[in-house]
């Protein structure tokens, strides 16, 4: 197995944390939230060993890369721009980009944005849409009620709410988040912040999470040492990469593109991906079955393999 080297970077204004094994194509892959690099250890390893480059940020707001406190620092757009220095600091013209959870939907922006820097596109659980008439947020009180304890992202709007709740046990909550299929029904409770609005893991029973310990430890540290405001910043900067999206002269994307959907994501169901195709001309859809929505660490071989089939001829 290739072994992982630690380094950083200079992007878009801010110190960046890189992960990255091997030697050859570049695969750029971009996490989500309550994540790390460390998300995509598995594939790491497996993509290294088959010949790639695999690069794996921790992404702005997250574990040793730069976390500025204001939220219009999270915008797509700067999210975006991040991503592109980071090709631009390793010298990379053109990668294939991976990306999981909200690292999902920045790639497909990524995409969007920078068409010249992307070979191909890896979405994972994240649909892409176009953006709609509403706001992101309008839409969700419609959907939840005007107050912020129907659902977890307007739960996380208020600055200090969610991070209450979530520092007070970092170890415990990630524990709760990451379960695999056998309990896919607790991330609907986390996402109805309890079904009561008592909180988003308050009525998740402990126990049964996919990590091992010393896999929980990782993730424990980082957040023990950060805490959750980065990360819950992407959501706060939500309205607002709305309205630049709306921005935008066309939302076509016009590179090839592979979305991967997990049977048992709550979330993000995998009916969403199916209206991608009328904006991705040249899409493909793969599923996985019995898995939830944490796909590269629940089914990593499954994950690995459509990769590398995917980008075989990139080898």
């Amino acid at each position: 197995m290739s072994e992982i080297r630690h380094h950083f970077i200079q992007t878009n204004g801010i110190r960046m944390h890189v992960a990255e094994a091997g030697g050859g194509f570049p695969i750029v892959m971009c996490h989500g939230f309550p994540e790390l690099w460390y998300s995509w250890r598995h594939q790491l390893a497996a993509l290294s060993d088959a010949g790639f480059r695999a690069i794996a940020p921790d992404m702005r707001g997250y574990g040793e890369t730069d976390a500025p406190a204001d939220p219009e620092a999270y915008r797509t757009s700067m999210i975006c721009a991040d991503i592109a220095g980071l090709l631009d600091a390793l010298d990379i013209e053109k990668a294939a980009i991976v990306g999981h959870d909200w690292g999902g939907w920045h790639i497909w922006q990524f995409g969007l944005r920078y068409p010249e820097r992307t070979e191909r596109l890896i979405g994972l659980n994240t649909p892409y849409s176009a953006p709609g008439e509403i706001s992101p947020l309008a839409q969700m009180h419609q959907a939840f009620g005007e107050g912020d304890r129907g659902y977890y992202v307007l739960y996380f709007q208020q600055p200090g709410q969610a991070e209450a709740e979530l520092e007070a046990d970092p170890r415990g909550f990630i524990a709760k988040m990451m379960h695999g299929a056998p309990r896919a029904q607790n991330l609907w409770t986390f996402a109805t912040v309890g079904g009561d609005g008592s909180g988003v893991a308050t009525r998740i029973e402990p126990g049964g999470t996919l990590l091992t310990g010393a896999e929980l430890d990782v993730y424990a540290k980082a957040f023990e040492r950060t805490g959750f405001r980065g990360g819950l910043n992407w959501y706060r900067a939500i309205d607002r990469s709305w309205e630049e999206f709306r921005a935008l002269p066309d939302y076509t994307i016009r590179r090839p593109a592979m979305m991967i959907t997990a049977e048992n994501d709550m979330i993000l169901r995998p009916e969403a991906a199916e209206p991608m195709r009328a904006l991705i001309p040249d899409l493909r859809i793969e599923h996985i079955k019995n898995c939830a929505h944490w796909t590269q660490q629940e089914k990593p071989a499954e994950v690995n393999a459509l990769i590398t089939s995917y980008l075989e001829d990139l080898r």
